[in-house]
């Protein structure tokens, strides 16, 4: 079955960076399109980043533009997220997710699965 599993999440200070991962297994990573979410206590899932199937194209919410950098390596079944100049309101769970290939890229409904998520959390 679909399997998504993040890892590097932490505690880091305000203006840090952090490197998330997103190994995957039980379906054809170089075929579907790949996103990364993020969930605040209280608030909705948001989309932050999103990557085509052979990472030609990338797309990101306004708010993490110019410091957030998402890429894919198809050989390792992995997605990434560069998280470069964090903010205390990046602090969030965040989650990787793996397209359905026909949605829009940036809708939560548009991704069948997701992984357990990883806590990122940035102090002042």
């Amino acid at each position: 079955q679909v399997q998504l599993v993040e890892s590097g999440g932490g505690l880091v200070q305000a203006g840090g960076s952090l490197r998330l991962s997103c190994t995957t297994s039980g379906f054809t990573f170089s075929s579907y399109p790949m996103g990364w979410f993020r969930q605040a206590p209280g608030k909705e899932r948001e989309f932050v980043a999103g990557i085509s199937s052979f990472g030609s194209s990338t797309n990101y919410a306004e708010s993490v533009k110019g410091r957030f950098t998402i890429s894919r390596d198809n050989a390792k079944k992995a997605v990434y997220l560069q998280m470069n100049s964090l903010k205390p309101e990046d602090t969030a769970v965040y989650y990787c997710a793996k397209h359905n290939s026909v949605g829009s890229s940036n809708a939560v409904g548009s991704y069948p699965s997701w992984g357990q998520g990883t806590q990122v959390t940035v102090s002042s």
